[in-house]
């Protein structure tokens, strides 16, 4: 066989080995999304080696006013921060398609397993897990 011959089988097999590496790869979940309920904007940003997102703007005030305090955090000394600006996804890195972290429910307290994905129509689903169980939600993109 020539050289000549080999450049061409060559170069697909890079360009496979390419295409096959981005398929694998997340889709960024990087910007800002409005919440299901479409009270809240959250930020979604790279925190040092992982992902994490904050609450960046309230779009429905809280019952308690724009000042919200994180009143049913478990650890006490954090009950006086305020909502706003508080990264509630945290340690999100990717997993294929996905994005596992955890996720903070500042309504109850509690602190849950998350995987987040770019679904077909663009939007970012959320899901919060216990155990095997799963509760999702839709974002859109701001």
């Amino acid at each position: 066989m020539k050289p000549t011959q080999l450049i061409p089988g060559a170069i697909a097999l890079l360009f496979l080995a390419g295409t096959s590496a981005a398929y694998a790869a997340p889709v960024s979940i990087n910007g800002k999304w409005v919440t299901q309920d479409k009270d809240a904007v959250v930020s979604i940003e790279q925190c040092g080696t992982v992902v994490c997102g904050k609450l960046a703007q309230y779009l429905v005030i809280p019952p308690n006013g724009a000042d919200q305090r994180d009143d049913n955090n478990p650890d006490k000394s954090q009950r006086s921060r305020k909502l706003l600006g508080t990264a509630f996804l945290t340690g999100f890195v990717p997993k294929g398609k996905e994005w596992h972290g955890k996720v903070y429910d500042p309504k109850n307290g509690k602190t849950y397993r998350s995987i987040m994905y770019i679904g077909k129509s663009g939007n970012l689903v959320m899901k919060g897990c216990v155990g095997p169980f799963c509760r999702s939600q839709t974002w859109t993109r701001r």
